[in-house]
């Protein structure tokens, strides 16, 4: 008897350490890895390097190539995952040189998304953007063909094969696009309905992994899934809230971001983030006990630019206080200990809660900021990232 699943696969990981990157390399190809154990894969070694510009090439180096080549057979991997989008020549020349399949970051993250995307909106919004990651790369589908040139039945097959395959795919993005847009549309129409109806909205925004869907559960008691996975959720989840002084609100989930989002992922999903950028207020849930919190909070901060969110009232929510540890190393005991790791005796600006979600710390604090941030207190407020050294000082 043989096993019916499909055999882990075992992915190399590679990195570049470029000017300006937002997060340190060793961050980045950590956060690539725990990327590739969420979509299944195991992570048997990596490689970084550091370079002032990408060889157009191959990206890295060729001494730096053939170097994963050979940590590529002898730890046995048959994927190497690169920390960047490659192009598709990039793509093909290192398959080449490597000797084995190549993936870059886009294309982890969107086979990860095409996983996680439960709702028919979800799986449109996903499939768009395979569709357009794929449409450039086809040349490399058909190499086979180009070893078999001149050979008798085979001339031209090749080329009319990617042409056919293209007009395909086009047609099916024209399709998708279009039902998107129907989707957007709808979207529209329920949220000038909900204007209509004076029920404010409340979305929670945040890295992936901050935290986001443990909050939406511990604030309204939504059934929503809660993981300790990058993306473990996709699908936005909207339920009613109610404040301290008795009014009701909305409360919406939405997809968590991460550095060098992919483009097209973002455009894809326009339908779902321009709920964002209407939000009546945002609340940035911020994983406080990771090293590189500051930099997620500036990626989500990008992010907000590019959908058209930014300047939109927001409150900072510090989660994960839990996680803390004090002066000694211990884990913090209480709410008021890990309160005062961040704050010290000070009080935390007025757009800033710390909260555990998990141990439903700071919970009705919370609640009052956002009644505060629906009643304007937050307008004008911007830069969170420079809240979050405010609140660290």
């Amino acid at each position: 008897m043989h096993s019916t699943e499909p055999a882990t696969e075992r992915a190399f990981l590679v990195a570049a350490e470029t000017f300006g990157a937002l997060l340190p390399v060793e961050e980045s190809i950590a956060e690539l890895g725990e990327l590739a154990r969420t979509a299944g894969a195991e992570v048997v070694g990596q490689a970084t390097q550091r370079i002032e510009h990408p060889n157009p090439a191959t990206y890295i180096g060729k001494g730096k190539v053939e170097e994963v080549a050979e940590a590529r057979r002898e730890l046995d991997a048959n994927v190497v995952i690169f920390d960047d989008e490659l192009s598709p020549s990039q793509q093909r020349n290192l398959e080449r040189a490597i000797g084995g399949k190549v993936l870059d970051r886009t294309a982890l993250i969107l086979d990860i998304f095409a996983t996680h995307a439960h709702t028919r909106e979800g799986r449109l919004q996903v499939e768009l953007a395979q569709l357009q990651y794929l449409l450039p790369r086809l040349a490399g589908q058909w190499s086979h063909l180009e070893r078999m040139e001149g050979a008798i039945g085979t001339r031209g097959p090749g080329e009319t094969q990617i042409e056919t395959d293209r007009r395909l795919i086009n047609n099916r993005i024209a399709r998708i696009r279009r039902e998107l847009e129907d989707v957007r549309s709808q979207r529209a129409q329920y949220r000038r309905r909900r204007a209509r109806n004076g029920m404010p909205v409340v979305t929670l925004v945040g890295y992936t992994n901050a935290g986001k869907s443990t909050l939406m559960r511990s604030l309204s008691g939504a059934d929503v899934l809660a993981e300790n996975k990058l993306f473990a959720t996709l699908d936005p989840v909207t339920r009613r809230l109610r404040l301290p002084s008795g009014e009701v609100v909305l409360l919406t989930d939405t997809v968590g971001f991460i550095q060098k989002l992919p483009t097209d992922l973002v455009a894809a999903f326009r339908a779902t983030l321009e709920e964002v950028a209407e939000a009546d207020l945002l609340v940035h849930v911020i994983d406080i006990s990771h090293p590189a919190a500051y930099e997620q909070t500036q990626a989500v901060e990008r992010t907000l630019r590019e959908i058209g969110a930014e300047g939109r009232p927001m409150l900072l929510a510090l989660n994960k206080l839990d996680l803390l540890t004090d002066e000694n190393g211990h884990p913090v005991a209480d709410f008021d200990d890990a309160r005062a790791i961040i704050h010290g005796a000070g009080a935390p600006p007025r757009n800033v809660a710390v909260v555990s979600a998990t141990r439903r710390w700071g919970l009705e604090r919370l609640l009052e900021r956002i009644e505060a941030g629906l009643d304007g207190e937050f307008d004008g407020v911007s830069n969170p990232s420079e809240a979050l050294l405010a609140a660290g000082e």
